[in-house]
């Protein structure tokens, strides 16, 4: 759904960088040069990012209006 804000495993802080990474990926650039350059070195935090699916916007279809 929504990128989670922390790393499950070990807590670092990884929500803040999302739209760069997600940014840059669509620009092509291969995904263990962008996570190097943001700073994200540990496999947990990379699992973070790399696995990550988008499905907010599939969701919201399935709600009800007000």
């Amino acid at each position: 759904m929504i990128i989670p804000v922390r790393c499950f495993t070990c807590g670092a802080l990884i929500g803040d960088k999302w739209e760069e990474f997600k940014k840059r990926i669509a620009q092509g650039e291969p995904p263990s040069k962008v996570l190097d350059e943001l700073g994200i070195k540990r496999y947990c935090c990379r699992r973070m990012l790399l696995s990550h699916i988008d499905l907010i916007y599939d969701v919201l279809n399935f709600t009800r209006p007000s």
